[in-house]
């Protein structure tokens, strides 16, 4: 298992907080919800700390440059 980082710990307590909002009340889709909460910022302070070099920001995240535009375009990123 992966050892826990600063971002997970993070990740972990908005859930606990969300989880906690809810009431008891049943939520679906939590993951999908999560991986898009993440992945858009994610992607913009990557592009940001590249200055905008697509090709780095795409190796930097582990994607290929299409994959990389496509959710540029998804998201709506302003580049």
């Amino acid at each position: 298992m992966l050892e826990d980082n600063i971002i997970a710990r993070h990740v972990r307590q908005a859930l606990r907080e969300y989880l906690k909002d809810l009431d008891g009340e049943n939520s679906i889709g939590i993951r999908d919800m999560v991986v898009e909460s993440v992945e858009k910022p994610v992607i913009e302070t990557i592009l940001e700390h590249v200055e905008g070099n697509q090709t780095r920001a795409a190796a930097m995240l582990g994607l290929n440059r299409n994959t990389l535009r496509k959710k540029i375009k998804i998201y709506k990123i302003k580049m």
